[in-house]
């Protein structure tokens, strides 16, 4: 059974000494233990003051930086987070906040977003984040309307059980699912997170994920602060920028998505001398699928060990996780149970022995107790005490699990199952070949084929007939695509994963 250290999101941050960095950004000073504490106390005062306390939702629309991850911190100490998307248009706002069910918006006094019109329309109370601009980073006050006042129904600091975060599934196939994860679910993912990787005090990551996504918030800055490391947060991502950033915050790791690695390996061979000397012990991948070929050139490019995980909202980011060395890592798989446990499981709700192909399932601590107001979906979700992840994949003897797709993005050819996955790895094997995504093309017959979306490397040329020959020299016929599509680049969801489904709509294609 494991001792876990804290079960809320305060005692998380309580437990290092006030001197320790916790978090800072490119060119600012940084906020300490002592500050973090005392400004999510604060937080805690004014919120109450506001009539709003546990489990009571505040949504926070920030742009990506120390502030967001700070207000994430302090408003999850007494009340329920609901980070979104900045870029959100109007329309988007208006189906969030209402969703939510939002006490309140927490938005940067200055901050020109449609929100704020949303907000005010539905009689939300708009609460303003002024950040301390000669302060460390993440430093800020709120300042409320003045007629708001109350006395909340469960004022001071949350309680394990209480809901701290709540996120929208992605939305790509229905309406987007509400996910509650209580604070014992975020610190259990936070200490999976730091214990997988080995954080303590002389680790800094350098976020450049979106801090409105799990992957951001948890595994970059929950995991960094409850293991007593530090995290520095920059505007967002931005390839260009990524190396000056590198270079000023030496950070000992981070995190990101596939996309973003392979943007980052583009610029790699102009700034050599800052890899050379910087500190990295190693770069983590989640989210998406790694392709090999980007772990390898990841591993030669950096000369540290690149820990592929395998995450998702629904259990406060990580399931599984490759190990640090001396363990062995494998490209092609996301690693071994690192939080909740893992299984196989059948159609019938059977679990399968080692070997067998099935649905990746999960239970743990870190797992959500359920959709909201949402029984249609918690019961295809849950079975047997183990919650369905929707993806297929296979665990061998040793515990580690490969994934072979989404099963809502397996190509289904005429009864002929195709894993994306492996189209894409055989593809990327091309030399011409800077990225893949493989999709699902409607087709009258056979009901789908197989299409692939094809970014070539630059001054590379490859025409549709050489991949396709390329594809059936390794894989059978019914697996190589069909249609091959060139593009200067591949759509991409808002955290920067590439998005299978609805590609070929996107796209205007039809078979």
């Amino acid at each position: 059974m494991t001792d876990y250290p804290a079960d809320t999101v305060l005692d998380l941050i309580d437990r290092h000494p006030d001197t320790a960095r916790a978090i800072g950004a490119p060119g600012r000073p940084w906020l300490t233990r002592a500050d973090l504490r005392a400004l999510a106390r604060r937080t805690m005062a004014v919120l109450n003051g506001c009539g709003i306390g546990r489990n009571d939702r505040v949504a926070i629309v920030a742009p990506n930086g120390p502030e967001m991850a700070s207000s994430f911190i302090a408003i999850a100490a007494g009340a329920t987070t609901a980070p979104l998307n900045p870029a959100y248009k109007q329309d988007e706002f208006d189906f969030y906040l209402s969703d939510l069910n939002a006490r309140a918006l927490v938005i940067p006094r200055g901050m020109d977003s449609p929100a704020r019109a949303v907000a005010a329309a539905r009689g939300i109370p708009v609460i303003e984040l002024l950040a301390d601009a000669e302060g460390p980073a993440g430093a800020f006050t709120l300042a409320p309307p003045p007629d708001l006042t109350g006395t909340p129904a469960a004022p001071g600091p949350a309680q394990a059980q209480d809901v701290a975060l709540v996120l929208h599934t992605s939305g790509t196939t229905s309406r987007p699912k509400i996910v509650p994860l209580r604070q014992i679910n975020i610190t259990a993912s936070a200490f999976h997170i730091g214990e997988t990787l080995r954080l303590g005090a002389d680790d800094v990551c350098l976020n450049i994920m979106p801090l409105f996504h799990i992957h951001g918030l948890i595994a970059a800055t929950l995991s960094s602060l409850g293991a007593g490391a530090a995290v520095s947060c920059t505007p967002g991502f931005n390839a260009f920028r990524f190396f000056s950033w590198f270079t000023e915050v030496r950070p000992s790791w981070y995190t990101a998505v596939p996309t973003m690695h392979q943007a980052i390996l583009g610029l790699a061979p102009r700034n050599q001398a800052a890899i050379a000397a910087g500190r990295l012990r190693f770069v983590r991948s989640s989210s998406a699928s790694l392709p090999p070929q980007v772990m390898e050139a990841l591993e030669a490019t950096f000369g540290v060990p690149v820990i592929e995980a395998y995450g998702m909202t629904e259990a406060a980011h990580q399931m599984a996780s490759n190990p640090l060395p001396p363990a062995p890592h494998y490209a092609g798989s996301v690693g071994i149970a690192a939080g909740p446990e893992i299984g196989i499981m059948d159609e019938a709700g059977t679990l399968l022995p080692p070997g067998g192909l099935g649905e990746v399932v999960i239970r743990g601590r870190n797992v959500t107790a359920g959709y909201e107001n949402n029984p249609a979906a918690n019961a295809s979700a849950f079975a047997n005490g183990w919650f369905r992840t929707g993806d297929q994949g296979v665990l061998d003897e040793a515990g580690y699990l490969r994934l072979t797709g989404r099963l809502k993005e397996l190509i289904n050819r005429g009864g002929e199952k195709v894993s994306p996955i492996e189209v894409d790895t055989i593809l990327m094997d091309h030399p011409a070949v800077a990225q893949c995504l493989t999709f699902a093309l409607p087709h009258a017959m056979l009901g789908e084929e197989v299409a692939a979306a094809i970014v070539l490397a630059e001054g590379a040329s490859a025409t549709e007939a050489e991949l396709r020959e390329f594809a059936g020299k390794r894989l059978a016929q019914f697996k190589v695509p069909r249609k091959v599509v060139f593009l200067d680049e591949i759509p991409k969801g808002a955290t920067g994963k590439l998005q299978r489904i609805g590609l070929a709509e996107k796209l205007g294609l039809s078979a």
